[in-house]
């Protein structure tokens, strides 16, 4: 049964597939069957709905962030305590500081950026003939996974010698334009922005989507009655379009925030965190699994943790005032 628990080959790996899949359902069956009878106590059918999500959540969640946090004040091997001198290394290293900058570079422009090119665009093509071909345009990229996504920018930004014929896009359009081409990968900090590039390309269509939505939720009453008053154009986009959709804003930066700051994919792919662009993410796969620093990983992890934390209370504190508006 050792295949069991390491399968190496193909067949081996689709029968313990097969087995999980199997052993699943027959879990799922077992505890349907018996919630499912109509003199049980109350408190049975709750239980079997309840108690594999709790199960999960405590054995898949908790559980791992509670040995994270404790793993994060010990050394490599998490056997000896050494208190905060994991956080003392990651603030004061030179190594670790160019990480955190780069992670702020990201937090702020991505959700900034994206969350503007979104709200202009669904204002933009809102109503028009081709809205639908517009919008299916700039959501694609959300349909790409982040290694696909990469993949292709990487190719966008190939670098050639100048005597060679350019395959990257970027640098064929520098040439074009007279210049010389770029290694926009290898050269700090401006390979920090081409990377970020990217995740905005994406994210750009999931701002658009939900802003959208909201833009035509606003009554025509409203607008009409601004454009009655001699408001029109930049004026009508300010002051009527801007407040209305607030909460979606609002809600839409913080939900890009929150996925810049576990932005892993992106980074791993083009670089792989080399040339000064690692970011927290990045950084604690780094440490933990590769270097075999499982303390510093562990702390990176919680500094993540932390960050995260707070632009999660706050979408849920908008969420319910939006909800309590309505």
């Amino acid at each position: 049964m050792t295949w069991f628990l390491k399968p190496e080959t193909l067949p081996e790996k689709f029968a313990v597939m097969l087995l999980a899949v199997l052993l699943f359902a027959m879990i799922m069956g077992l505890v349907l069957a018996v919630v499912d009878r109509p003199r049980l106590p109350r408190w049975v059918p709750v239980v079997g709905y309840l108690g594999p999500a709790l199960l999960l959540i405590i054995f898949g969640l908790l559980w791992p962030g509670m040995l994270t946090i404790r793993n994060s004040f010990y050394n490599a091997t998490s056997t000896d305590y050494i208190g905060l001198a994991n956080y003392q290394q990651i603030f004061t290293d030179e190594g670790f500081l160019i990480v955190l900058r780069n992670t702020v570079f990201w937090v702020i422009l991505v959700p900034l950026v994206a969350t503007a090119l979104g709200l202009i665009y669904a204002v933009l093509v809102d109503r028009t003939r081709v809205e639908k071909l517009a919008k299916t345009l700039i959501f694609l990229p959300m349909a790409i996974s982040m290694v696909g996504a990469s993949i292709i920018w990487k190719f966008m930004y190939e670098y050639r010698d100048p005597s060679l014929p350019q395959i990257g896009l970027l640098n064929q359009v520098v040439m074009w334009l007279g210049g010389q081409p770029q290694q926009w990968l290898l050269n700090p900090p401006l390979n920090t922005f081409m990377l970020i590039v990217v995740m905005i390309w994406i994210q750009a269509g999931f701002a658009m989507t939900v802003l959208s939505a909201a833009i035509k939720a606003i009554p025509d009453e409203i607008v009409e009655a601004a454009k009655v008053d001699g408001v029109t154009g930049m004026k009508l986009f300010v002051n009527i379009t801007v407040p209305s959709v607030r909460p979606a804003i609002i809600v839409v930066l913080t939900t890009i925030a929150m996925g810049t700051l576990k932005a892993f994919d992106i980074v791993y792919t083009m670089t792989g965190g080399n040339f000064n662009t690692s970011i927290v993410a990045n950084e604690f796969y780094t440490q933990s699994f590769n270097q075999g620093q499982r303390g510093l990983g562990a702390a990176l992890a919680v500094l993540l943790f932390i960050a995260v934390t707070p632009m999660i209370i706050y979408n849920l504190r908008q969420m319910r005032i939006s909800e309590g508006e309505r």
